[in-house]
């Protein structure tokens, strides 16, 4: 059977490996408020199938303020939305101490740390509402729990440092456990909250590669980090079973892909074609894993022409889909430096060109 019409059910129908009416079709793995950027009814119900959750962040006004005016003029760090979030975990990029464990040397030392409440009950109700408001529209609800840009690996190495971090992982193995044991708890209480809310796609993105190779061996991330995404998954499915996991990692992660499959992902972001032969893993991995991206380089949508952004949706459509794929770019969309031409280009491409 093929799985026609509402968004959600093409979502779900792609993630499952069943027939759809056309690939779905997103732009993202993280809330874009898409509506509030581009021309007044310029993007039409439809035209991206599914919706992501966002947590409310309990930094207060005051706090955050100073946060900000502690940051170096010429630091280039995002948006609003992302400075919170540095501000709640004590974050300071920038700075030339930026990194709030720097100075930890054993798991006695992560005591004194004010942690985030990430798990406070007000996000919850935040989400529920979320939920509700993007199921009653047809789409399909993803939601990530909060992070400090990674659940585990990248939270651990912005709060010790990256070069500090991976030789924790080799010399101090009790430290890099023990703060990966805390963030995990968090997190699997965040993913269950996120079950429980009803959101059909639970998405947990760490940053394990990069271009050439991964960021830390196989073997490595086996040891430390398979075990600890893995009864998150298992925590969120006992809520809800029927929960599908979308994982997301830039750069070259092909070395642990059969093991993602096995912890129950069913869906990869971005597979970027610069980095991984999107062709390849879907020879391999086609009947048990869904492509989630595929579409462009990290040059693409800020610099491509309209009618080059539609052959490259064409040329992924036709090459991975129909089935398991959901059409995606492949890298962040510079939202300040991305002509709206190239979106539009983009998704009218996904529509025409994903339609039997």
């Amino acid at each position: 059977m093929t799985i026609s019409g509402a968004s959600r059910e093409r979502v779900l129908a792609a993630l499952a490996g069943a027939e759809v009416d056309r690939p779905p079709v997103a732009l993202s793995f993280y809330p874009i408020d898409l509506e509030a950027r581009t021309p007044s009814g310029a993007v039409a119900p439809g035209d991206v199938d599914v919706r992501f959750v966002r947590f409310q962040s309990l930094v207060s006004e005051e706090r955050f303020e100073r946060f900000v005016e502690g940051i170096p003029f010429d630091t280039n760090l995002g948006e609003s939305e992302l400075l919170r979030t540095y501000a709640e975990w004590r974050y300071r990029p920038g700075q030339a101490d930026p990194n709030p464990l720097a100075a930890a040397t054993t798991p006695a030392d992560l005591d004194a740390f004010p942690w985030p409440d990430t798990t406070a009950a007000v996000r919850g109700a935040e989400v529920r509402g979320q939920v509700a408001a993007f199921r009653r529209a047809g789409y399909a609800v993803g939601g990530s729990p909060p992070h400090l840009g990674g659940e585990l690996f990248e939270t651990a190495w912005r709060l010790r440092g990256l070069a500090r971090f991976l030789l924790d992982l080799r010399d101090n193995p009790a430290l890099a456990h023990a703060l990966l044991d805390r963030l995990t708890q968090a997190c699997r209480e965040n993913a269950v909250l996120l079950a429980r809310a009803g959101v059909d796609i639970l998405v947990l993105d760490d940053d394990v590669g990069m271009p050439g190779t991964m960021i830390l061996s196989p073997e490595m991330w086996r040891t430390f980090l398979r075990p600890r995404m893995a009864s998150i998954i298992e925590a969120a499915r006992a809520v809800r079973p029927e929960l599908r996991v979308l994982y997301h990692s830039d750069g070259v992660i092909e070395p642990i892909i059969g093991d993602l499959i096995e912890m129950g992902v069913d869906a990869l972001n971005p597979v970027q074609p610069d980095r991984m032969d999107p062709r390849a893993i879907k020879r391999r991995y086609g009947d048990r894993l869904t492509l989630w991206g595929t579409v462009g380089t990290h040059t693409t949508f800020a610099r491509a022409t309209p009618e080059e952004i539609r052959a490259e949706v064409r040329h992924r459509i036709e090459t991975l889909g129909p089935t398991r794929l959901v059409v995606c770019p492949a890298y962040d969309i510079d939202e300040d430096a991305t002509p709206w031409e190239n979106v539009a280009a983009f998704l009218e491409a996904a529509t025409r060109y994903g339609e039997k």
